[in-house]
């Protein structure tokens, strides 16, 4: 498609309808998509629940991985979630930072 004949007003007009095009069309796949886990679901007789969480958690949610690592004892880990646990707290107490505890992706 050569665009060069467009001004920019229609580009930018362009470029509108092609998003909106493409949210209606998102919409339409996330329908379609239900549809087609639903039939899955059935055919063996779970819950699209069951698929979507792995089958393996009640609330849908997976273990969080580990973001903060405790430096001297590596069994301690935090994922950043819910309370701070106490060697975080002491970590901080002591005015060091918590990214110095962060564990590289």
């Amino acid at each position: 498609m050569d665009l060069t004949k467009y001004t920019s007003q229609e580009l930018n007009q362009l470029k509108k309808d092609i998003d909106k095009e493409l949210r209606k069309r998102r919409k339409q796949d996330v329908k379609e998509a239900q549809k087609e886990l639903k039939q899955v679901a059935e055919k063996y007789g779970l819950a699209v629940t069951d698929l979507v969480s792995g089958g393996g958690s009640k609330s849908g949610k997976g273990a969080a991985s580990v973001r903060f690592r405790h430096p001297e004892d590596p069994s301690k880990g935090w994922s950043g979630r819910g309370r701070k646990p106490a060697w975080i707290k002491e970590w901080e107490a002591q005015g060091k930072s918590l990214d110095a505890l962060r564990v590289d992706d």
